[in-house]
């Protein structure tokens, strides 16, 4: 009588969480592949915001993924998501393009200061358009750090744990960091506010001045 060896199902990628998935990738590339899919997209938009090139962002996200694979058997669970891991390999890729390039790091917020302002109504649209220039004169004073910072704060919705695992920091400095973020945005927004109120009542003299 012959024996009938039946095969063991192949598993549905996904719908298995990381964890699981990050167990059978040490001996499973297909499942790599499966957390591939899940966060190329995620991690190809955070390197484009700190590069502003699509080529560039197309190539560190491939190198991102394959230091993932390469190095997938040694990785260990802090208690942190996974992506949080893919995060910080694409902080550490981005920031040594910056130094190789000896570019300067711009992150172009505009398309999450434009969502967060967005408005329906037509009467509001020049208001708006001017709240976001504002803001965005703001943002971009800020340091790299603090620009990176909103932007996993914002964008992708990141815990401060997350957030410092990506960083190197602490969770409680970046807690920190965060509260010093909002203060700088205050008072550049203050400063502003007050440099347009002043503004009008500066030029009427100028222009006494040059009348014969």
């Amino acid at each position: 009588m012959k024996k009938i060896f039946k095969r063991k199902p192949q598993p549905n990628y996904t719908e298995l969480a990381d964890t699981d998935l990050v167990e059978l990738s040490k001996r499973d590339q297909e499942a790599f592949g499966a957390l591939y899919e899940r966060y190329v997209k995620k991690i190809y938009s955070y390197i484009y915001y700190r590069t502003s090139n699509s080529h560039d962002a197309e190539d560190l996200t491939s190198r991102v993924f394959f230091r993932a694979m390469s190095h997938i058997e040694h990785y260990v669970d802090k208690g942190l998501p996974f992506q949080a891991w893919l995060y910080r390999i694409a902080h550490n890729l981005v920031a040594n393009w910056h130094r190789d390039k000896s570019r300067r790091k711009i992150i172009p917020l505009d398309e999450f200061v434009m969502g967060s302002l967005k408005t329906d109504a037509p009467e509001d649209t020049a208001e708006a358009n001017e709240e976001r220039e504002r803001l965005l004169s703001a943002i971009r004073r800020l340091p790299t750090d603090r620009q990176q910072l909103l932007y996993l704060k914002f964008v992708d919705h990141k815990s401060n744990a997350e957030i410092g695992e990506i960083l190197g920091r602490s969770e409680g400095a970046i807690k920190s960091l965060y509260h010093r973020t909002l203060t700088a945005l205050r008072d550049e927004l203050e400063r502003q506010s007050t440099e347009e109120v002043e503004q009008p009542a500066q030029n009427p003299r100028r222009k006494r001045k040059i009348l014969p």
